[in-house]
């Protein structure tokens, strides 16, 4: 067998594309009434705190050191959270679920692409996407998209509308541990139908999503953090995103932190017992640490599957997950 080599181009589009999401307040007696439930708004949140990180130069230096722990800490950021008369968050976005997993978005070699496509379509004739499928719907059941919002809410309820179902599909969040990573729930397989009919071009697959947590009146919520660089001294420290929707500027969560949260489904790695998102070294930000090492890395994996060497069917679960998560895999990137 000819061995084939990384291409110097390599690329896949993203499969799974949500889209950013945006928060409502409401009473979780009024879920089925569309009309009582309101945009959540940012406000300014100004602090007097204490300083809690020190430089090396300031841990050295007692003086330098009691004298800054003497000083007000003053913070300003943006904030959010529901009103004293509601007590649920509603989270809305949508999901569009796309094909074409047998072709790179970009291959500069013909010989890897025809033995790319040979080699996925033999896995798509063996399993489908049912493995993949369930996972990400398990994703959507338990409403790991919330991230911080779920923590320790009172009831979480996930609705999923599609055109082929007579009435959304509904979830108790908390029938579904993040731990695991798949059910044989009647409808979270009518989901992962769904999904799968996307991941394999049989049809056009758009989803809408809408969780409602019940978490108390007044209490807040958790927009996404906006990244901003090099804010001057006084400056606001804390920017949270938000989306213009008919005028109104809506507390959001970002797409890309949705997506992250789909695709948490790697439990095949060996380091950690909770699933982590499909990354090509398993890299866990939030820990600093990488689940998966030169040895299971997806374009080891990759390159040994598509020069007919054996890896395990958890292996290959794991290289469409990431076909399907996509990005740049070109060869000298490792």
């Amino acid at each position: 067998m000819t061995e084939l080599k990384m291409p110097s181009v390599l690329s896949f589009d993203r499969k799974l594309e949500p889209s950013d999401a945006v928060m409502h307040s409401g009473n979780w007696t009024d879920i089925d009434k569309a009309s009582k439930w309101s945009a959540i708004k940012l406000f300014d949140r100004r602090n007097r705190a204490v300083f809690s990180n020190f430089t090396k130069e300031e841990l050295d230096n007692e003086v330098l050191l009691k004298d800054k722990m003497g000083k007000p800490n003053l913070s300003w950021g943006d904030d959010a959270s529901l009103p004293f008369d509601q007590d649920t968050l509603k989270l809305s976005f949508s999901l569009r679920v796309l094909g074409g997993i047998k072709e790179p978005s970009a291959c500069n070699s013909r010989a890897y692409q025809d033995k790319f496509t040979d080699v996925i379509s033999e896995y798509i004739s063996e399993f489908g996407a049912a493995e993949l499928a369930n996972r990400y719907a398990y994703n959507i059941a338990n409403g790991r998209f919330l991230w911080r919002n779920r923590v320790g809410a009172q009831d979480i309820a996930i609705y999923v509308k599609h055109p082929s179902l007579s009435e959304a599909l509904v979830f108790d969040a908390y029938d579904y541990p993040l731990k695991n990573t798949t059910a044989a729930n009647e409808n979270v397989i009518i989901l992962a139908q769904l999904i799968e009919l996307g991941l394999t071009d049989r049809e056009n697959v758009l989803i809408e999503i809408e969780a409602y947590v019940n978490i108390g009146k007044g209490q807040r919520v958790w927009p996404s953090q906006d990244m901003v660089l090099n804010i001057p001294k006084g400056d606001k420290s804390r920017h949270l995103f938000s989306l213009n929707v008919n005028g109104e500027a809506i507390a959001a969560m970002h797409c890309e932190k949705i997506g992250n949260a789909l695709r948490t489904i790697d439990d095949w790695q060996t380091d950690l017992e909770q699933p982590i998102a499909i990354e090509a070294f398993g890299s866990v930000t939030q820990r600093g640490v990488a689940c998966r090492s030169s040895r299971n890395d997806f374009k080891t994996l990759i390159t040994k599957w598509m020069t007919d060497k054996d890896i395990s069917i958890e292996d290959k679960h794991f290289v469409i997950a990431m076909i399907i998560r996509g990005g740049v895999f070109s060869d000298g990137d490792k």
